[in-house]
């Protein structure tokens, strides 16, 4: 029987791989997941509504925006390290796949592994998040143009909260007790 443990860890883990894919997978891929609407442009790990998949992209998009101040070195990297989203999802799918041979501590301990990195790599994605689309949304307010958070940036925390919670309940299998079943002959 499993324990209770290894069910948390394998139930969180799928929460954040669908999370962190959902967000791996916003605009222009698919526009309904966002970080950042201006106007009727919509930006997301791969670029902004209507232009083609790269990573890495400007925000020169947005009609009537003058986009000097985020026209930089910098904010193009910013824009570059949305790759960790990706990333950080794979790891999470690691950690749940590793998770699912249950009431092992080889599994606790890979699981562990996997969602301490994916961990790391999501807080990461978010912080970056909050500082790059933080700063364009000020940008853009400033030139008078509406800009408002997606929903992406609240599923790349939901991610983070639990791979966080993965770590948690799998390190408690890996310091936990294993006991070899015990059949009884008649």
């Amino acid at each position: 029987m499993a324990s209770l443990h290894s069910l948390a860890s394998i139930w969180f883990s799928l929460c954040a791989t669908v999370l962190l894919t959902f967000v791996s997978v916003s605009a222009p891929v698919w526009a309904k997941i966002y970080f950042l609407r201006a106007g009727s442009v919509v930006f997301g790990v791969w670029g902004f509504s209507g232009s083609h998949v790269s990573v890495g992209y400007r925000f020169d998009a947005v009609a009537n925006f003058n986009p000097r101040t985020l026209d930089t070195p910098l904010f193009l990297n910013l824009t570059r390290a949305l790759i960790l989203h990706p990333i950080a999802a794979g790891l999470s799918a690691l950690s749940l796949i590793s998770g699912l041979p249950i009431y092992s501590r080889m599994a606790s301990s890979s699981t562990v592994l996997f969602s301490a990195l994916g961990s790391v790599v999501c807080l990461l994605a978010f912080l970056f998040d909050m500082v790059l689309f933080g700063v364009a949304r000020t940008a853009l307010k400033k030139q008078n143009i509406e800009a408002d958070y997606g929903n992406a940036c609240w599923l790349t925390l939901g991610g983070l909260v639990s791979l966080s919670c993965v770590f948690a309940t799998a390190s408690c299998g890996v310091i936990g007790r294993y006991r070899k079943s015990r059949r009884t002959h008649l």
